[in-house]
């Protein structure tokens, strides 16, 4: 089966790509940008989730389309949340439009804060209900696979240690604990705010597309045991003690805009069990975090750098 990828050259992108690859579909990589997209193994279509004709064309050449494009951030789109909500929005409507008009199987990629006020959570949850809507409606076959914060080898760093724009926990923490620079903690890291390893959640968005029927709810990719942001940070610390790095100190900043003290997003593990996974299978913090300072720690210099 060919599988058009939106968003198929980013973090989360590439590692459905090899997902899909290892079960032997055929992914067709759909971004905006090149990225390096000269160096991948599988087909590449470039365009932009905000044209609506692109967006057919995609259907047009695919068998099922996987949709992760967006505009990402919690507290860097307040100040400006046109670009999330026009991407976002339209972006999602036009995937919409397009497995409508092909009758093709999809897969959207729902947010785990749903609940939030950020124009992330804000616009990525209105098309998880417009998905709903196309379901009852228009006769689509898009499953919903949520997704609390995916972490792993690969991911993009923000400044001061690489060019990323959205500064994400994982790894914010790791680079400032490879650097001997203490690590911020927005908010005191006492919120819960699970963490899944990457390829797993590669493996729900390709097993929802894999489902024959569709799902009568969402799907939930996170971890079986919750943990605090204050724990992983910790967790990171250690492992990179025992790497032979300095122990770095925690600093507490305030909670950062856009998120909603004193609440917990988690996922309801049991739900994988509708699209074949058993949630005791998933990669563990312990494990998964060990797997990612290591690449972190050997490509040094490359992906990122200490400022």
């Amino acid at each position: 089966m060919k599988v058009g990828v939106t968003g198929g050259n980013g973090f989360i992108g590439r590692y459905v790509c090899e997902e899909l690859a290892a079960r032997g579909h055929e992914p067709i990589v759909f971004d905006h940008r090149d990225r390096g997209t000269g160096n991948l193994p599988w087909e590449v279509m470039r365009g932009d989730i905000r044209d609506a004709t692109a967006m057919t064309e995609l259907a047009a050449h695919a068998d099922a389309i996987i949709h992760l494009a967006a505009v990402l951030g919690t507290q860097e789109t307040i100040t400006n949340p046109r670009p999330a909500a026009e991407t976002n929005l339209m972006g999602g409507l036009n995937f919409l439009e397009a497995v409508a008009q092909y009758d093709l199987p999809g897969v959207y990629i729902c947010v785990g804060n749903h609940w939030m006020d950020n124009s992330y959570s804000i616009s990525k949850t209105a098309v998880e209900r417009f998905t709903r809507m196309f379901n009852a409606h228009r006769g689509t076959k898009v499953n919903c696979v949520r997704v609390v914060n995916a972490y792993g080898p690969r991911q993009q760093a923000a400044p001061p240690f690489a060019a990323g724009k959205v500064r994400k926990i994982t790894p914010a923490v790791v680079c400032r604990a490879l650097s001997g620079m203490p690590v911020e903690l927005y908010g005191g890291g006492t919120q819960i705010s699970d963490m899944v390893w990457v390829g797993d959640v590669a493996k729900g968005l390709v097993a929802a597309l894999e489902t024959p029927d569709k799902l009568d709810r969402v799907v939930e990719v996170g971890p079986t045991t919750s943990s605090s942001i204050r724990d992983v940070a910790t967790l990171i610390i250690d492992l990179c003690v025992e790497r032979g790095y300095e122990r770095v100190p925690i600093v507490d900043l305030p909670m950062r805009p856009g998120e909603t003290p004193d609440t917990a997003v988690t996922a309801d593990t049991e739900s994988l069990r509708l699209v074949g996974m058993d949630p005791a299978d998933l990669v563990s913090l312990d494990e998964g975090m060990a797997k990612t300072i290591d690449w972190f720690i050997e490509s040094r210099g490359m992906h990122w750098k200490s400022p």
